[in-house]
């Protein structure tokens, strides 16, 4: 019998080991794992920059409540880090496209990072109904000369847009006499920025009583340019070829209807896709064009989108 009895307790005894040694080891790297993450990920406090402005207009840093809102917006930005990313992606493809128009109109380039924290540089439409990169407004777009209706909305059309914007602004610069209060305007309008600064008696948007998105609409932007003047400085690492670039294109002119843009589009050699990516101010498959009006199209080289 003792012949049997000892491969018995022999096995009992590598099973009980196995077990514990297992579930040591188990224990072992999940403290080493939990060890690890906290090692390597850290949230640090962020040393004000000294001097920091929009369109060299100098922020008032030395008064304590301009500190922390700046302060918040820079920490707020810096760790929503996937956003962040995806900010600097975008930019590289459509701040070539935006910087160009900016300069033409005497707009100061800080302005990119208006159209940045107001759309995210997405064609997106807000619940007022706001569209495109500039979230531009129906009435103001129309106001400004863009074709709004169901069959074209030039509110998304990117260059069009940034035309609009520029033109609201250098009219706002010219009311208040700063860039600064200008690029508060875009966010409240101009007649409330104009009707606050009375009543308030103040000329500086840095001594304005603001609701809760105006107030913190300058620090978002100048933030923004902060982080993606520095990136490396705020955490953010990558390569250029991380980064989006824009298709090669060329334009095409008009004047008549097009009954059906998925062929219009194959007779180009791309798809209804692409052409929408690249015209997303088409707003259906036709464009009726009664009047015979003139409209550039924007075609993207075929050879970009291969599959090869």
């Amino acid at each position: 019998m003792n012949i049997y009895k000892k491969p018995t307790v022999s096995v009992a005894l590598l099973a009980t080991v196995g077990i514990l040694s297992l579930a040591f080891s188990t224990h072992t790297t999940e403290k080493r794992l939990q060890f690890t993450a906290i090692e390597d990920y850290n949230v640090y406090a962020l040393p004000m920059p000294e001097q920091l402005d929009f369109s060299q207009e100098p922020l008032p840093l030395g008064m304590p409540d301009i500190k922390e809102r700046m302060d918040r917006e820079l920490l707020v930005n810096t760790y929503w880090q996937s956003n962040g990313l995806l900010l600097f992606k975008r930019a590289h493809k459509f701040f070539p496209i935006l910087e160009p128009i900016l300069k033409s109109y005497g707009i100061p380039e800080d302005f990119k990072y208006l159209a940045l924290i107001e759309s995210g540089l997405q064609q997106v439409t807000s619940p007022a109904g706001a569209k495109g990169f500039w979230q531009i407004m129906k009435s103001t777009g129309k106001e400004y000369g863009l074709e709004i209706n169901s069959n074209v909305d030039e509110r998304y059309n990117i260059k069009l847009s940034t035309q609009v914007a520029c033109q609201y602004l250098l009219k706002a610069k010219e009311k208040f006499g700063s860039w600064t209060l200008a690029a508060a305007s875009y966010n409240a309008g101009m007649s409330r920025i104009a009707s606050e600064l009375e009543r308030q008696s103040v000329s500086d948007y840095y001594d304005l009583l603001l609701g809760e998105e105006t107030g913190r609409y300058l620090f978002r932007i100048v933030a923004l340019k902060e982080i993606m003047s520095h990136p490396k400085k705020y955490g953010f690492n990558f390569e250029d070829k991380d980064l989006y670039d824009y298709a090669p294109t060329y334009d095409i002119e008009i004047d008549t209807a097009v009954a059906d843009f998925v062929q219009f589009s194959q007779d180009f050699g791309i798809n209804y896709k692409q052409l929408k990516r690249h015209n997303p101010w088409l707003r259906e498959e036709f464009l009726n064009n009664k009047s015979r009006k003139k409209y550039k199209i924007e075609l993207p080289d075929p050879n970009y989108y291969s599959r090869n």
